[in-house]
């Protein structure tokens, strides 16, 4: 009877272990006909993602090293995180035509935006007005199954906030002094050109309220479905406020490092350069010289800049204190850059340098951390590159191309990218030189090896005819006229002598 017993047993229990087998079986075999049955252009594990734009930040930080008071702590630690492109540009110095490029992935000369306006692109600009053939990259990634959040300035006019699914504050340049006053009554321009202590306290900002909010956002959204978060700042876009505490942090007035001039900088640049750089500059930069106002100035920038890597500062540390820490692409970008009196020139609207070259930063999971990049890239690679590492196949209409090969190392080549101003005047930018053909055949040629400033206009010069051909390979070949509602973009040589006063 025992051994009986033993053998029903072992009987019932090679059942069980049958059954478990077979169970097994069963539910591995509905996992791989599930899977079988996903988009092949959805991967298995999507990444979370959140972009961050910053407005008009130029090379003034710390990683970058354009300005050496620049105070960027959690800018630089994002950088130290991932790769920073530090040859990155845009593709239009101005804010309309820059972050419509690269949230379509289609340069300003295929359609036509190259202005502060039309401002409603979907419905003024043919080349785009098409969302299943041109989606925003919040369409796209909603369409693959992505909650899109977004708040702050991602594109320069409201209209298009609707390209998300939720949108919190849009938010301004505010908030300003009461009454419509400057606190610099003298400064020349518009009234965003001013700049001072205010408003008192980092919670009285625009940009802190933004960041409030995402941070809020951040800790209810749940998982899955991934997310595609964009939050934009506006500092250290004029007015240069900045609360008092971000100025005393900044070094005195009288210490300040002012950006590096040559009196005769513009003798080597054609009449038309200067008449299409120039004419549309405000404030004039004899302004700042004349009233001593130019080491306030970019104090009053660098203590912006140092305010809103505060504000992204809080946004990090947020996501690492999230549950996404791990799984959230983070992408960090400036629309176009900005000039504080290089080459007698304030704001941007130019193709050199200091206005195109913007910070690029991509941190992304599983890949290296600490890297740097040299090779010119630009902000229309961001939409190819965020395809490639969420799994999706590549658009064939993006005219970027994917930063993925130089995630993995920093050392592969990237062909030279393009900058735009205005219809058919263009910057060609490479690892070493920066080529620049005007709509009037006019052409400027710097070596950055030994020129950094691009003060010296190599064009024309002996040796230099195959460097120009090469990089003129690059220019666009389509060029759209402006569109119906295009505006500020006006020349005018008659008053060449206003642009800088005369200092050439």
């Amino acid at each position: 009877m025992k051994n009986s017993g033993s053998k029903k047993r072992e009987t019932i229990a090679l059942r069980h272990l049958k059954d478990r087998i077979l169970f097994l079986i069963f539910v591995m075999t509905c996992a791989w006909h599930a899977r079988a049955a996903e988009p092949p252009d959805k991967p298995a594990a999507s990444p979370n993602i959140l972009l961050i734009a910053v407005d008009d930040l130029n090379d003034w930080v710390g990683a970058l090293g354009g300005h050496p008071q620049a105070k960027t702590p959690n800018i630089d630690r994002l950088a130290r995180q991932g790769t920073v492109f530090a040859n990155a540009h845009c593709q239009a110095p101005i804010c309309t035509p820059s972050r419509v490029s690269f949230m379509t992935g289609i340069r300003p000369s295929t359609t036509g935006l190259y202005a502060i306006g039309p401002l409603d692109f979907r419905r003024d600009c043919p080349a785009l007005s098409d969302r299943k053939a041109t989606p925003t990259m919040p369409e796209y990634f909603a369409s693959r199954g992505y909650r899109t959040i977004g708040a702050g300035k991602i594109f320069h006019d409201s209209t298009a906030t609707e390209t998300f699914q939720e949108y919190g504050p849009r938010g301004d340049w505010g908030p300003f002094p009461p009454g419509g006053k400057k606190l610099v009554k003298e400064a020349p321009g518009g009234p965003l050109w001013d700049w001072g202590r205010f408003p008192k306290r980092d919670e009285d900002t625009v940009d802190y309220e933004i960041a409030s909010w995402a941070i809020a956002k951040l800790g209810k959204v749940s998982s899955p479905p991934p997310f595609f978060m964009a939050v934009g700042f506006f500092r250290p876009h004029a007015p240069f406020y900045a609360p008092p505490a971000w100025w005393d942090a900044q070094e005195k007035k009288k210490d300040i490092i002012l950006p590096p001039q040559k009196k005769d900088d513009l003798q080597d640049l054609g009449e038309f350069a200067l008449a299409l750089t120039y004419a549309n500059n405000s404030p004039r930069h004899p302004f700042f010289e004349e009233n001593g106002r130019w080491r306030e100035a970019v104090q009053a920038y660098l203590a912006s800049v140092s305010f809103v890597d505060a504000q992204i500062g809080r946004l990090l540390d947020a996501l690492a204190a999230s549950p996404y820490a791990n799984n959230t692409i983070v992408v960090l970008l400036s629309d176009n850059g900005h000039s504080l009196g290089e080459k007698f020139r304030w704001g941007k609207r130019s193709l050199w340098e200091r206005d195109t070259r913007v910070p690029l930063i991509i941190r992304a999971p599983g890949f290296p951390a600490k890297q740097r990049s040299m090779e010119p890239v630009g902000l229309i690679d961001v939409y190819p590159t965020l395809l490639e590492l969420c799994g999706h196949e590549p658009r064939s209409n993006l005219e970027g191309s994917s930063l993925v090969p130089q995630l993995r190392d920093p050392a592969t080549p990237h062909e030279p990218v393009v900058t735009t101003f205005f219809i058919n005047n263009h910057a060609v930018r490479s690892r070493d030189y920066r080529y620049i053909r005007y709509s009037n055949g006019d052409e400027e040629l710097y070596d950055h090896r030994t020129d950094p400033n691009e003060w010296h206009n190599l064009a024309g010069q002996p040796g230099t005819k195959t460097i120009m051909l090469e990089h003129a390979r690059y220019l666009p070949k389509v060029n759209l006229p402006p569109l119906k509602g295009s505006m500020g973009m006006g020349v005018d040589p008659a008053h060449r002598d206003d642009w800088f006063g005369g200092v050439e």
